[in-house]
């Protein structure tokens, strides 16, 4: 268990998928159903990243007043990717020990931070890939 306290994030992060803002929501709803993940950071042109955006925020896209009439789903999923996007999104470094991933997604009780390395998004890391660490670690296998 203790080759847990050795572990970065680099050593388990998923390579990155983004979208960018002027995406369609549409746009952002396959890629996270394709990729089987619940978030995907918001980049812009230079890899930079400027938000992120969930499967909540997809659903909040759907939330109205009860006094308003709904518009389609069509017409909601053709919306801008930053229209529903949070703009302060945490991340966290390659080399971030998973211990203090563990703590910070215990803290902030979100399912995944974006990895980014000299201003650029190059993974992401989600509590599967905690968990997975953690069982690698009890078994004493090598994290690959």
């Amino acid at each position: 268990m203790y080759e847990f306290l050795d572990y970065r994030v680099e050593d388990v992060m998923s390579r990155a998928v983004t979208v960018r803002a002027e995406m369609t929501l549409a746009e952002a709803e396959a890629l996270l159903e394709k990729q089987g993940f619940n978030s995907l950071p918001v980049v812009d042109a230079g890899e930079r990243l400027v938000g992120i955006v969930t499967s909540l925020d997809l659903l909040r896209a759907f939330a109205f007043p009860e006094d308003t009439i709904l518009p389609s789903f069509s017409d909601v999923m053709q919306r801008p990717v930053s229209s529903v996007m949070s703009r302060d999104a945490q991340s966290v470094c390659p080399r971030t020990p998973l211990t203090r991933v563990l703590q910070k997604i215990v803290d902030t009780r979100n399912k995944s931070f974006p990895v980014v390395d000299d201003d650029r998004v190059v993974g992401i890391i989600a509590r599967e890939d905690l968990m997975l660490a953690l069982r690698r670690a009890e078994e004493g296998r090598v994290l690959s």
